[in-house]
């Protein structure tokens, strides 16, 4: 079968991997790729959010399935386009990745179906959410209502941050017209789990959970990042509280989408807070996360391509899901200056040594016509390193990417030193 992946990040390079090994997949491509996935599948120069001309791509070449990774094109409705011209794909349609591409609808979602949240109120005048902010119990979460690479949730401990935050939201543009409607929270707290799920619309199998580590520098320190690494499993979910997930949120979640209207299909991801009062959900994502896939999917032992083709046909019920009992360790290797502002195009050395002892994802990244790999990105590389135990996957993650280097490279010192405090 010919199979297109769409996006060009680390989480991507994860998903082309582990499709590779499929053997129903005779050729793989993806649209655009990075310098990494070039030596598994062929690069298409299409960027992930032009759905038509991806749709249209798809159709022309014959695609047998598409794998639609990013929240950009699931937003913008692309598997709606591919259903539209007789292509199955991997993904929820437009319609269901409401769930990510609007705070308002999936906090409104939860409020209606008693889905366990934090409480909210949500703003499309300026002057009402400023009024509302400046008497708001601190800390508070701001939320902007779109899509915003990540970045889009911040965490004001007074008064006056959360004007701020509100101000540049919604008069300033800082995140474009997803500010343009705001959500305030209020502050959870307790550890952070991410539990990635496989789903046909009914039936939901969990990933093995994750924990992400989203401040720019070592010590939970700077401003919040698309992800700065990633340990699977996460100490803190245990069988107990996994449990009460599934009764409580996953599928609660799931029949609250299709009473909508929109039942989801594709890897839906629950952001969750463990607070005093039982697990919350922080956020959902329509898709994988990312740096997450780059840590879950080396641990899973069923064929990948499989279980993507249940969600789609509405078969995961009867498809095995299962993943190795072992820990994995992903270390984010950033330009400096990211999430702000960083410089392209430096040379990297070392990935062949890093190799031996890891995988390395390829996140922000091209390859020259002479074979070398520069920078292209802010977050550059994820070195996976999988093992028996948790101490050990960390250290061989660092140790492959002590192997790695390039001008200006950034990267945290303490990722799954939480996790191994907990444990």
């Amino acid at each position: 079968m010919k199979v297109l992946v769409i996006g060009g990040g680390g989480r991507e390079h994860a998903i082309v991997s582990k499709l590779s090994e499929s053997p129903e997949i005779t050729a793989l491509y993806c649209a655009p790729g990075n310098g990494g996935i070039a030596s598994l599948a062929t690069c298409v120069p299409i960027k992930a959010a032009e759905v038509e001309k991806l749709a249209d791509y798809a159709a022309e070449q014959g695609m047998d399935y598409v794998v639609v990774a990013p929240d950009d094109p699931l937003c913008l409705g692309l598997v709606d386009l591919l259903k539209a011209r007789g292509i199955p794909a991997f993904g929820p349609d437009r319609a269901a990745a409401r769930i990510e591409g609007s705070k308002v609808f999936s906090k409104g979602l939860m409020k209606r179906y008693r889905i366990p949240t934090a409480e909210y109120e949500a703003f499309t005048d300026l002057s009402q959410a400023l009024q509302y902010v400046k008497s708001a119990p601190c800390p508070v979460v701001v939320k902007a209502d779109g899509l915003a690479l990540g970045k889009g949730v911040l965490i004001c401990q007074t008064n006056e941050e959360a004007v701020i935050a509100v101000t540049q939201m919604m008069r300033d543009g800082k995140f474009g017209a997803s500010g343009s409607q705001v959500v305030v929270e209020e502050f959870l707290t307790g550890p952070e789990v991410s539990v990635l799920c496989f789903t046909d619309g009914k039936t939901v199998k969990p990933m093995v959970s994750s924990m992400d580590h989203k401040r720019a520098l070592t010590g939970d320190r700077g401003l919040n990042t698309g992800g700065m690494g990633v340990i699977a499993p996460n100490p803190y979910y245990t069988k107990e509280v996994a449990d009460r997930c599934m009764r409580e949120i996953f599928l609660p979640t799931l029949a609250a989408m299709e009473k909508e209207g929109c039942p989801f299909h594709g890897c839906l991801y629950f952001g969750l807070m463990l607070t005093a009062d039982g697990p919350k959900v922080i956020e959902y994502n329509c898709r994988f996360g990312d740096p997450e896939t780059q840590a879950v999917l080396p641990l899973m032992e069923s064929d990948l391509f499989t279980v993507m083709q249940a969600t789609t046909n509405e078969t995961l019920a009867q498809t095995e899901v299962r993943f190795a009992d072992s820990a994995s360790c992903c270390v984010v290797l950033a330009s400096g200056g990211y999430p702000e502002k960083y410089e392209t195009g430096k040379a990297i050395s070392g990935l062949e040594n890093a190799e031996k002892t890891a995988r390395v994802y390829h996140a922000g990244t091209k390859r020259t016509e002479t074979g070398e790999i520069l920078t292209a990105g802010g977050r550059v590389l994820g070195v996976t390193a999988v093992a028996d135990s948790l101490k050990t996957a960390i250290e061989k993650a660092y140790e492959a990417a002590d192997c790695i280097s390039f001008v200006g490279l950034h990267r945290r010192e303490d990722i799954g030193a939480l996790a191994l405090k907990a444990r």
